[in-house]
């Protein structure tokens, strides 16, 4: 099936927005980028940039217009109370869905969720997430539409994973929850091939794909920490973060985030969905939906310096 030719996107200057965005171009499609109107991180290119923000409904009227899919991947990912997260993650899709639907014909729609959206009851970010496609299901009336769930998205720009995969190649190995948790990930450039997979064969799934590197039982911190070993030729020191010790920090930086009015990303419900102790996907379903599958395992990536640099470099 032959690529649509106009595409309207959201969260164009985020880690996963912005990588999307590139793939899209290097398909030769025709993009249509929601920017902040306060944003400078505009890139340059064939892109036309529609300033505005997803509780304008006439700003996203015009990103919509001819549009043949849409592509929504922006979200919020900090905050301190639920609000800070439904606003964007319920709110803004439940109106850019409703103004899409109401073309003729509707274009179809990918919304880029979370698998956290697997676990509504562990934080608000996790709730807002299922909310959302809630929402969506909701708001698209007959339009096809369809929702991803990647779990950790790791590679350049990426300001979540490296940091830890950083810590790791200089030697020192924080574990984050109990031996026996499990957890996929997914290198960002397989994520935005499996988007312009959708685009291509995708139909009218009006449904959630669960997708990853294609390892069967995801990683433990201990296979993380052995491939890095691997790689590096040398012990690295493990040091287990009590559960107690994040709560605690949880606590101190939501209640500061509170009085100097910043939106914390280490809360309380972080920590849950840090001690949660399965984070594995599955990877059956998107398989039989498109033609889509993950080239970069993690080793590969730590390997080849996908990303934050190789790994091996951290030796000095």
């Amino acid at each position: 099936m032959a690529l649509p030719h106009t595409i309207a996107l959201t969260g164009a200057t985020g880690f996963i927005g912005g990588a999307l965005l590139r793939a899209l171009l290097n398909e030769g499609l025709q993009i249509r980028a929601l920017v902040r109107r306060t944003s400078r991180a505009v890139a340059a290119g064939p892109v036309e940039w529609i300033r505005g923000d997803l509780d304008d409904t006439e700003c996203l009227r015009e990103l919509t217009r001819g549009a043949d899919a849409v592509i929504h991947c922006a979200g919020a990912v900090r905050g301190a109370r639920r609000a800070d997260f439904d606003l964007v993650n319920v709110a803004g899709v439940a109106r850019l869905a409703a103004v899409a639907a109401s073309y003729q014909p509707a274009p179809r729609f990918l919304l880029m969720s979370s698998l956290a959206a697997r676990e509504p009851g562990l934080s608000f970010y996790a709730s807002s997430k299922r909310d959302g496609e809630d929402a969506l299901a909701g708001a698209a009336g007959p339009m096809g539409w369809a929702v991803l769930r990647p779990p950790a998205v790791y590679g350049p720009g990426d300001r979540e994973v490296a940091p830890l995969f950083r810590w790791i190649g200089r030697g020192h190995a924080p574990l984050l929850s109990e031996a026996d948790a499990r957890f996929s990930l997914l290198y960002i450039d397989d994520l935005a091939a499996a988007v312009v997979a959708w685009l291509r064969d995708g139909g009218n799934e009006r449904r959630a794909f669960e997708l990853h590197d294609g390892r069967l039982g995801g990683y433990s911190w201990e296979d993380v920490v052995s491939i890095a070993e691997r790689l590096l030729g040398r012990r690295i020191r493990r040091i287990p973060v009590p559960a107690s010790l994040l709560r605690v920090a949880a606590g101190v930086n939501l209640v500061a985030a509170r009085v100097l009015r910043y939106r914390p990303m280490l809360t309380p419900g972080k920590v849950c969905e840090l001690r949660h102790r399965d984070w594995v996907c599955d990877n059956r379903e998107i398989h039989q939906a498109i033609a889509w599958a993950p080239r970069v395992g993690l080793e590969e990536a730590l390997r080849s310096g996908l990303g934050w640099g190789t790994i091996s470099a951290t030796r000095s």
